[in-house]
């Protein structure tokens, strides 16, 4: 017994029953000191959901501005390929309007991609639009709406009597969207989307595109059937180099997605394969891909067990008088690094389940790896066995490799799939792939975690 004086009252204690008392008390006082410590040195606890903010750069607003409408209207000389060898500008017209073929009416554009803008109407013809008066399948309308410059990508140059003479195309073709706000295909612009609707294929096919053929060394029939092999979204840049058109198995080599434009601040490679930075591959495209006026060097290319069309082409070393895509570089690069990546709707995804997956993202999926913010990428390139998949594609490239590419406005992917040729369809089948790649063994609850994350990025 334990005799304490209280009061001048002698209380007495069981000190068997005391020390039972005591040992859990101390016991769960102890635990209460390890959490609040724990919960002190690991920060407080998250309950919203934090991304980092993207790469702040100091961007020159006159080059921006400049860049914009390089990037919207500026074809780059590119009217001598697209009308002088693939006459686009008679396909368009049509027989009737003194061009060959059907012609190419706004049902039919829009139905291959093709995006209009409609801040470039007038009033008037929205009316006209919105009241039926306007004939959407006669070509003869599309020309109208090129001579307001309201086909995205699409640029039309008229004589002085109004005639349409030639066409040519600009980086937002591929890499503008509109977002649908007048109808399906017309409504305000959406600078360094990829154009997931575009069927290039589709629009070169109605072309005289025997030049191509040629150039491949196919007849017409065979090109066609490469054409309309790679479907909405897709263009096979490698295709005008090696002439690859189908696999080692001999099946149709599916085409590569056409990239965003947008989110590329503190990226160093702007391609899937990372042929480069983002002023050489605008510079690649522009003439090698467009058909624009311009000088173009680049020895990698003289290989021609690797890159046989090119050296065909002497596409490794272009040399013209007059040069009109050096000078605009700089300002189309500082207008694509203004272009953040959109925003996904805050209702898309659920916040809480994101707030687990970025855990589990930074943690036991690794992804941030590779992914590490506020860039989502690590500018390295990376083995085909590294991320699992096979060599097709990375060895049309100087490199043999891969980029991790950036995730911000991931959500866009949804249209089109994920990696460089869509061969998943859904982030879930993204994350179901790393998982049996690099044995992380997640569990359902941490796939569906981790896709609410990356859906929130």
């Amino acid at each position: 017994m334990l005799s304490i004086p209280y009061n001048n009252i002698i209380i007495k204690y069981d000190t068997m029953k005391l020390r039972k008392a005591i040992v859990p008390l101390f016991v769960a006082i102890t635990a209460f000191v390890f959490v609040q410590c724990s919960s002190d040195d690991n920060g407080p606890q998250i309950t919203t959901l934090e991304i980092p903010p993207p790469v702040q750069l100091n961007l020159n607003p006159t080059l921006v501005a400049e860049g914009e409408e390089i990037f919207r209207f500026d074809t780059f000389g590119d009217e001598a390929f697209w009308s002088g060898t693939l006459e686009l500008n008679n396909a368009i017209l049509g027989e009737a309007n003194g061009g060959f073929g059907p012609g190419l009416s706004p049902n039919t554009a829009l139905a291959v991609g093709l995006k209009v803008d409609a801040a470039a109407l007038p009033q008037s013809i929205v009316d006209a639009i919105s009241a039926g008066e306007v004939d959407l399948d006669d070509p003869a309308t599309t020309v109208a709406l090129l001579g307001l410059d309201a086909v995205v990508g699409v640029k039309g140059n008229f004589d002085s009597d109004g005639n349409l003479t030639t066409v040519g195309i600009t980086c937002a073709l591929c890499h503008s969207s509109v977002d649908d706000s007048f109808t399906s295909g017309i409504g305000a612009r959406l600078d360094g989307w990829p154009n997931r609707d575009l069927n290039v294929g589709a629009i070169i096919g109605i072309t005289n595109n025997v030049p191509i053929a040629e150039l491949l060394g196919v007849d017409v029939s065979t090109l066609n059937t490469v054409l309309n092999s790679w479907g909405p979204g897709r263009f096979p840049a490698a295709l005008l180099l090696d002439g690859e058109a189908t696999t080692p198995e001999g099946e149709l080599a599916p085409a590569s997605l056409i990239p965003p434009a947008y989110g590329l601040q503190g990226i160093e490679l702007a391609t899937y394969t990372g042929w480069g930075d983002i002023s050489y591959w605008n510079r690649f495209v522009a003439i090698l891909e467009m058909g624009g006026q311009g000088n173009f060097a680049d020895p990698r290319l003289n290989n021609a067990s690797q890159f046989p069309i090119a050296v065909a082409r002497g596409a490794f070393d272009v040399s013209v008088t007059e040069d009109l895509v050096d000078s605009k570089l700089a300002a189309l690069r500082e207008y694509q690094l203004s272009l953040l990546a959109p925003q996904p709707d805050a209702n898309s995804f659920n916040e809480v389940a994101a707030i687990r997956g970025k855990a589990i993202f930074e943690g036991k999926a690794q992804c941030a790896s590779c992914h590490p913010g506020p860039v989502f990428a690590d500018n390295v390139l990376h083995t085909p066995e590294e991320i699992g998949i096979d060599d097709f594609e990375a060895s049309r490239s100087p490199t043999g490799m891969y980029r991790t590419p950036p995730l911000r406005g991931l959500f866009v992917k949804a249209n089109g799939g994920y990696f460089h040729d869509g061969r998943f369809e859904t982030l879930s089948d993204v994350i179901d792939h790393y998982d049996n790649h690099f044995d992380l063994n997640l569990n359902p609850n941490e796939r569906t975690d981790l896709e609410a994350y990356l859906n929130a990025l």
